[in-house]
């Protein structure tokens, strides 16, 4: 039993809720293919005739010109002759209903595919109860989480009234069934597994405490050196002065050597009302006039932190085009150190550096990985919002390199069809070559790695249900076992496979205290499946309302890890994310993977395919829905950590 929390659309006159959603002020602003595509499937109630109906979608044209075949009735005319009439001057003139602003406006069509049936938007109001399942703006989402967290104690206490209030253990067929249903709290033993240590700069080593540590008065262990590079302003309210002066003094610190930028790019005044792509190209010109060569990285200044339309164009044009890294940013107060250090872990990490590690990385002394050349893979698939059927998922598996690093990992990312979970290119056969994601995996594992081909290969797959576990074994594994065989008939490694699962309602609570559970607690015994290797882990220290913890399911185990050995190793590769100086609640391969489809899926603008491009939900199959190619990365940028 859990509390679960969801959004719910305010009911009243459609209008109001385009306006509010969009926080626009003037009908006029509304943009309409957006409103389309929020309105879809909600239900509404015609005011005229008192009638429920279900929002498929909005009508090409205006009130006033959009046209519907209306049959005649009048005296003398053939039965079933139909003229065509606009849905404005039947409503007004045949309907006797006064329209306000309709005639302006596109109508709703709550109708089918070839029988529309259009209703002017000011007669049709929301209906009450119905959950919002489309994608929430940063606002919104910050508004859900900010209402919807609660302390341990407090959510304890929500579940304790919720389940004294439902009374289930009164209802007759479960007294009936001889079952029971106990109003207290399972009591299960848990342990807390030690933070790993670290190893930064100058051979020193640095202990977590509660999951956090920071880089004070400390060196980055591979820092790299920043002789080439420049910044560029795409109109942002920033003093570029002194954030240079600012990184290249923090960088000296954490034992990067920067040079000052080469120069910073302003984008002219002239060039802001311009569509995004068109500022990138013109951005990109004149840094091409200026600069004498390809620099390593180019620190770009956006103007708004969420959702900025230059950040995809950006990305692509640097990336995919000209093999540059590129750091974005957009700064709402002064910069201070905590940031730029946080900027500069990013960079780093981006450019080829290695921010800490693992002790037991450079010793090397990992059991069972560090004796045996062994490729840690993440893999997830990224769907598009809630009832948008015409976007592309995005199948996003990353892998280690520089074996026996497990710090180090390149990404490639694939478009496929609509909300298809199980990823279709792991191997993929095209004349006789093997143009699949795997393929290109291995082969920079064995370059990366002293020309050694991977004898284990150990698979964190997120995003999974338990329905779905013997397909990631039957699809997924069987695609990569043939991509290793397609390589070399001879080589048969040796695999690993692990789900980890975050959508789940299991929340664990100390006994004896009001906080989260610590850092590093598992749980493996008591809830667990009674057969299967499966465990709960909790590497992260929650901060903000009740820890949530990772529910991981070993669904196939060739390398004869034990129980505490993968548990280790998991705990572990939670403290190996370059980005930041804590904990994460996931394995870092799996992090890496969210973060890689995210920023490639922002290389196409996916809100401009048409409805009509996909209405496909199933299974891609040969007459599958053809979806957009992503654009290659450069090879300058392939294998970097550019999702960092």
């Amino acid at each position: 039993m859990d509390v679960s929390t969801t959004m719910i659309v305010k009911p009243g006159p459609v209008l109001d809720f385009l306006l509010a959603n969009q926080r626009v002020d003037n009908p006029g602003q509304i943009d309409w293919s957006k409103a389309k595509r929020t309105l879809k499937n909600l239900r509404i109630k015609a005011t005229n005739s008192n009638l429920e109906y279900k929002i498929s979608g909005l009508s090409d044209s205006i009130c006033r010109k959009q046209t519907f075949p209306l049959k005649q009735r009048k005296e003398g005319a053939n039965e079933g002759d139909e003229v065509q009439i606009t849905v404005y001057d039947y409503f007004v003139n045949h309907r006797d209903i006064r329209l306000r602003y309709s005639g302006d406006f596109p109508c709703i069509n709550a109708g089918k595919p070839k029988r529309p049936t259009y209703i002017p938007i000011e007669l049709c109001e929301l209906v009450s109860l119905q959950r919002y399942t489309k994608s929430l703006s940063n606002l919104q989402r910050a508004s859900l989480v900010e209402k919807s967290r609660q302390k341990p104690m407090e959510r304890m206490s929500s579940l304790k009234q919720a389940l004294a209030t439902s009374n289930y253990g009164a209802d007759p067929l479960i007294v009936a069934s001889g079952v029971s249903i106990s109003t207290e709290f399972t009591k299960i033993q848990g342990r807390v597994l030690p933070a790993p240590k670290l190893m930064v700069g100058k051979g020193e080593d640095l202990w977590p405490r509660n999951g956090r540590w920071n880089f004070n008065s400390k060196r980055l262990i591979e820092p790299v050196k920043l002789d080439r590079w420049a910044v560029v302003n795409f109109s942002a309210r920033c003093n570029v002065k002194m954030l240079s002066e600012s990184i290249v003094k923090c960088g000296g610190m954490k034992g990067m050597t920067i040079s000052p930028p080469f120069d910073c790019f302003e984008e002219s005044p002239n060039n802001r009302r311009s569509p995004a792509v068109v500022r990138v190209e013109q951005m990109m010109e004149l840094i091409k006039s200026r600069l004498p060569g390809p620099p390593q990285l180019l620190l770009c200044i956006l103007p708004e932190k969420k959702n900025c339309d230059i950040y995809g164009p950006w990305k692509k044009k640097n990336l995919s085009d000209l093999g540059i890294v590129t750091q974005c940013m957009a700064p709402t107060k002064p910069v201070n150190d905590q940031y730029t250090t946080n900027l500069l872990l990013k960079i780093n990490a981006k450019l080829g550096g290695i921010n800490s590690l693992l002790g037991i990385e450079k010793s090397p002394s990992i059991p069972l990985v560090s004796t045996v050349p062994t490729l840690i893979v993440g893999m997830d698939v990224s769907h598009g919002s809630p009832g948008r059927s015409d976007v592309p998922s995005i199948a996003a598996v990353v892998s280690s390199r520089q074996w026996p690093l497990i710090s180090k990992y390149r990404a490639a990312v694939r478009t496929q069809s609509p909300k298809l979970e199980m990823i279709d290119s792991l191997f993929k056969k095209v004349d006789d070559v093997d143009q699949g994601i795997f393929r290109e995996l291995l082969q920079d594992f064995f370059i990366s790695s002293g020309k050694r081909k991977p004898e284990q290969i150990i698979i964190f797959r997120d995003g999974v249900s338990e329905s779905q576990f013997n397909q990631v074994l039957n699809i997924e594994l069987e695609q990569i076992i043939e991509a290793c065989k397609f390589l070399d008939e001879t080589w048969s490694p040796k695999f690993m496979v692990v789900v980890a699962q975050k959508n789940h309602h299991t929340k664990f609570f100390q006994a004896n205290g009001p906080d989260n559970v610590p850092p590093g607690t598992v749980i493996d015994n008591g809830i667990c499946h009674p057969r299967t290797n499966d465990f709960y882990m909790c590497a992260h220290a929650g901060m903000i309302g009740t820890t949530r913890p990772t529910h991981y399911h070993v669904l196939f185990d060739e390398l004869g890890f034990s129980a505490d050995a993968l548990q280790e190793l998991v705990h572990s590769l939670s403290y190996v994310y370059q980005r930041s100086t804590t904990a994460i609640s996931v394995v870092a391969p799996i992090c890496y993977a969210h973060l890689a489809a995210a920023q490639m899926s922002q290389f196409i603008k996916f809100d401009e395919i048409s409805d009509k491009s996909s209405s496909h939900s199933g299974t891609a199959g040969p007459g599958g829905v053809s979806v957009p190619p992503l654009p290659l990365l450069h090879h300058n940028v392939s294998s970097s950590m550019f999702f960092c």
